[in-house]
């Protein structure tokens, strides 16, 4: 029997509703609404499609957003110049630096600029600290989504084996402490992990986020198992992949996540969220 899909549209759409209803309390409470502001550097195609998606989500929300669009050839001085000056602005909530920069560009020393209470990415030092000591942050949108997902389908991790592949800043180690807050027992594993199937058939709830095309087998699937599938890989016929095969692991899996069409929705959607989040915070003082 083949498991059920976990659609990333509604779920994304009723965060979104929700974003969009608490930023409108917020517009009436503080005299203005909540405000993202969006640095795109250079002509990065993917980067630009996605910034978009951005801005018209923000608008759709009721947020005041802002793309800054600069030039390849800024240079890291004045970007970190320009990110100073959105740390400074009273009217800006959130700040959002979109990665890859260019050639040249030291991004880590760009996302340690950023304001902890605008990192609505939840990438600074500061973030990933708070996240690690379980106190209350502004976390990484995609493991948010992942977490929400989880919840909507009625998944309690607490006491379940949970497998996530992938050790990054972004997705991989948060979403294994988002994970552990929640009690569950977590394993972190990565391309270069012996034995990675066997592992993987441990899992109550699978999280791939690799970055290589049908890296989890079918058959390492734990029947039952819930698989959250956070690749992106676009194949030779243009078309995008997760790290999950996809066909072969539904038939085992409870429930999964389609690529395109599920984690995937829940990221800008989360980043609403987070700006609304860090409008209140700030407001609060």
């Amino acid at each position: 029997m083949s498991g059920q899909l976990i659609d990333g549209k509604p779920i994304a759409m009723k965060v979104r509703a929700e974003a969009a209803e608490r930023a409108a309390a917020f517009a009436q409470a503080y005299g203005r609404p909540p405000g993202l502001h969006v640095v795109l550097v250079g002509e990065d195609h993917a980067s630009q499609v996605y910034v978009r998606n951005k801005e018209r989500a923000c608008r759709k929300a009721g947020l005041a957003g802002q793309v800054h669009r600069v030039s390849a050839d800024l240079g890291q001085g004045r970007l970190l110049a320009l990110v100073d000056e959105l740390n400074t602005d009273p009217k800006v909530d959130g700040i959002l630096v979109q990665m890859p920069l260019p050639h040249g560009y030291d991004e880590l020393e760009v996302i340690a600029r950023i304001d902890p209470a605008k990192d609505v990415d939840g990438l600074t030092a500061v973030s990933a600290g708070r996240l690690a000591l379980g106190v209350p942050g502004l976390c990484p949108c995609t493991p948010v989504g992942c977490m929400r997902m989880l919840a909507e389908i009625g998944c309690d991790p607490e006491g379940k084996r949970a497998v996530v592949l992938g050790r990054s800043n972004l997705v991989g180690k948060p979403i294994a402490q988002l994970l552990l807050q929640r009690n569950a027992t977590v394993t972190i594993a990565h391309s270069r992990t012996k034995q990675l199937g066997d592992l993987v058939r441990e899992g109550d709830i699978v999280v791939a986020a690799v970055g290589r095309r049908a890296l989890v087998q079918g058959d390492w699937i734990k029947p039952g198992a819930v698989v959250l599938d956070v690749g992106i890989n676009r194949g030779e016929d243009g078309q995008i992949y997760g790290d999950v095969d996809f066909e072969p692991a539904r038939e085992r899996a409870s429930f999964i996540t389609p690529v395109p069409g599920g984690v995937g929705r829940m990221t800008v959607a989360v980043l609403l969220s987070n700006t609304v989040d860090a409008a209140y915070a700030r407001a609060a003082g």
